[in-house]
């Protein structure tokens, strides 16, 4: 099997950014778009969008930003869709579509594991591995879709689920760095809580005032959280910051997956 050059980019401070603002205005995008051409016309939109996105992902031979961060937005947008369709659409309780998105991680990981003994972000040079990657990073969005709104939704609300979240996702960190937990571990659990911390965010910033929120509207906060995204990944186009070739004395690296 032909070896390439990685593709994903170095988990640093700006990796952690970019992951949490995708999560927010997946969110809000899957909302607005269910609202502007109805439910089955957006899934089928989004359903497009992602298979597009990864179709160009994986046909490039490295991590290139533009295409790796579409690719992860598009995730969102197609995560939130599945988990909102199996709960709106099917009926499906967020208490048992939660653990079922688990046990579908879980699988992943498992079968993953099994076929190339690591989990390393850092070994994502082969098409098999690149496909167990995504594979993950979807069940890690709608997972993360699917706890977000059950906390949401069980009185906690958006203040309340934000900081569940925030401080959930400093969890693993600090348990890595006091040596109590491996860095792939940690490094994906603190990937999955990105997506209900972002989502949670998101639609404080856009519920209105009436339901805890800013009241600013889905439209707007995708709008305004999509031009953070394409600025972040501008920068890091141009800086390479976010690549091995260019890795700056002093910047933090966090939750870096083991490299095999």
């Amino acid at each position: 099997m032909a070896e390439r050059a990685n593709k994903v980019p170095e988990v640093t401070v700006y990796f952690w950014v970019v992951k949490v603002l995708t999560t927010g205005m997946g969110e809000t995008a899957s909302d607005f778009l269910a609202r502007l051409l109805g439910p089955v016309p957006a899934v089928a939109l989004g359903g497009l969008a992602f298979t597009a996105s990864l179709a160009l992902q994986f046909a490039v031979r490295r991590y290139v930003a533009w295409i790796y961060w579409t690719a992860i937005v598009m995730v969102s947008v197609f995560g939130t869709m599945t988990a909102d369709v199996l709960h709106v659409a099917l009926g499906v309780p967020y208490t048992l579509s939660t653990p079922l998105f688990v046990m579908a991680l879980g699988a992943v990981f498992a079968l993953w594991h099994a076929r190339e003994r690591t989990l390393s972000i850092h070994s994502i040079r082969t098409r098999r591995r690149e496909t167990f990657y995504w594979a993950a990073v979807l069940a890690t969005f709608a997972l993360g879709t699917a706890a977000g709104d059950l906390t949401a939704s069980s009185g906690l609300g958006y203040l309340g689920s934000i900081a569940l979240f925030g401080v959930a996702i400093a969890v693993p960190a600090v348990a890595h760095r006091m040596g109590l937990l491996g860095a792939v571990t940690a490094f994906w659990t603190a990937y999955v809580l990105t997506r209900p911390l972002g989502a949670s965010i998101a639609d404080w910033m856009a519920a209105s005032p009436a339901h805890g929120g800013l009241g600013w509207g889905v439209g707007p906060v995708t709008v305004s959280w999509t031009v953070a995204i394409l600025g972040f990944v501008g920068y890091l186009t141009m800086s390479r910051r976010d690549t091995g070739s260019r890795r700056t004395t002093g910047q933090p690296v966090t939750l870096d997956a083991d490299r095999p």
